[in-house]
């Protein structure tokens, strides 16, 4: 990723609020995601899936890792988020599977 060198404090505060809003969109697009994923699952177990949350975690830690990162911060960032939205995703899968 390209960043545009800033002249002032006002510049480098201006590009931030520009990501904040763009992971704020990708976070809503990855929550989308999630809920769509409660209909092509059958328990609230395959919802709650931890063998793919050690993968997503494991995958995340890499990236962090490659780009000069803490893997310890977007650990945590991550696991928060996951465990929200696989909240989101049993409610979800209870809505779509209602007997």
């Amino acid at each position: 990723m390209d960043l545009k060198e800033c002249k002032t404090l006002e510049e480098v505060r201006t590009e931030i609020d520009t990501l904040d809003d763009q992971i704020v969109e990708l976070i809503g697009a990855r929550n989308s995601y999630i809920k769509q994923a409660a209909q092509f699952k059958n328990t609230v177990d395959e919802v709650k899936a931890p063998e793919r949350i050690n993968e997503i975690i494991a995958k995340v830690r890499h990236k962090a890792l490659t780009l000069g990162m803490s893997a310890n911060l977007l650990e945590e960032i991550y696991t928060i988020m996951i465990d929200e939205m696989v909240e989101a995703e049993i409610a979800e899968f209870r809505n779509v599977n209602v007997f």
